[in-house]
């Protein structure tokens, strides 16, 4: 029977231990890169925000916007299948999901014409809780983007300044998207009674917003650089600094904020 030699044996333990312990440090990217990278593209910003970026502001129709926000009842039905749920009003759908760790939540939503069937509004929104790592807290953040087909009665009415009527349309998207949350998140195709999911961002949405308004209602002049390049800068009480966007172009709004990691470098102004 061959015998190991003491040196030969620590060696091998040594470099067991070792890759143990990297494992449990690095999660399943040692033992499983593939499973790891896979769950990177599942859970990226690119993956989660497809619908909202393919689905065109009254251009796509139910035809064609359905099968994009539905994702598990297309061909992509393996990947996001068990992550996200449906939830329907009359004229609105939404997807919501949420990451196996907990740490992420989405949702896409769309909302259709009552006769023309085109949509009117799209949103998408994520939100990361991060992660610590020795102490250190990284990857947490929050991000929203919305699209809007602005009423006449927003376009027509009239302001006293310039500011004002960019106020009032930021609120009118606000309204717009409270009552759209609202239509669908008490309906759902999950055996869940309800779609908490959904409920918790649209909550998280509302506060954002409901925070931006009021200072731009007790500083207007704000409202100026709604429209530029790197928007307003602005302070979340939970996710720290950010920034937010409005622009508006005939009748359509477009919204946006960036919250912690999500803010991007190059759309934060100085």
């Amino acid at each position: 029977m061959r015998r190991t030699r003491p040196g030969q044996l620590s060696v091998s333990v040594g470099c067991l231990a070792a890759f143990v312990l990297a494992a449990l440090l690095g999660g399943c990217s040692v033992l499983f890169p593939e499973a790891e990278a896979r769950e990177k593209r599942l859970f990226s910003l690119e993956e989660l925000s497809e619908p909202y970026n393919q689905i065109i502001l009254k251009t796509s129709l139910t035809i064609d916007a359905l099968p994009k926000i539905q994702r598990f009842q297309s061909d992509r039905g393996p990947l996001l299948g068990g992550a996200e749920v449906l939830s329907e009003g009359r004229n609105t759908v939404a997807t919501s999901g949420q990451s196996k760790d907990g740490r992420r939540t989405w949702f896409n939503m769309v909302v259709f014409h009552e006769f023309k069937l085109n949509v009117i509004r799209k949103t998408f929104f994520v939100v990361d809780e991060g992660r610590t790592s020795f102490g250190i807290q990284s990857g947490r953040g929050m991000r929203f983007d919305c699209q809007v087909v602005l009423d006449k009665e927003v376009l027509e009415t009239s302001y006293t300044s310039e500011n004002l009527r960019k106020i009032a349309i930021l609120e009118h998207v606000l309204e717009e998207l409270r009552g759209d949350i609202k239509e669908v998140g008490a309906q759902t195709d999950s055996p869940a009674p309800d779609n908490k999911m959904l409920g918790v961002c649209g909550m998280l949405v509302n506060q954002a917003l409901e925070l931006i308004v009021l200072r731009l209602d007790s500083s207007p002049v704000l409202a100026t650089k709604l429209g530029s390049a790197g928007g307003i800068d602005f302070d979340h009480i939970t996710f720290g600094e950010g920034s937010v966007r409005m622009d508006v172009q005939s009748d359509m709004a477009a919204v946006s904020f960036r919250f912690g990691d999500y803010v991007e470098a190059s759309g934060k102004s100085q």
